[in-house]
């Protein structure tokens, strides 16, 4: 159950990092979700180094969809 929770919340993020970063990206729901749950651990482990979060707590919102944005801006330049 936890890991459907996971995908949900992905593609919630994944959906809010690229109406929020301009440009086309042709990517489906799968790779959407996929950058998503990505960009919350990318998320997680930012906040970890910024002593925002400690080990074992998930990233909050913002910094999931602040990860998911890098994450399609590198694979935008992929």
């Amino acid at each position: 159950m936890h890991m459907i929770g996971q995908a949900i919340v992905g593609l919630i993020v994944g959906v809010l990092a690229k109406l929020l970063l301009p440009g086309a990206d042709n990517s489906g729901m799968i790779v959407t979700a996929l950058i998503g749950v990505a960009g919350g651990f990318l998320g997680g482990q930012i906040g970890k180094w910024l002593g925002w979060y400690q080990d074992g707590h998930p990233a909050g919102w913002g910094l999931s969809i602040v990860g998911a944005m890098i994450l399609l801006l590198i694979k935008r330049m992929i």
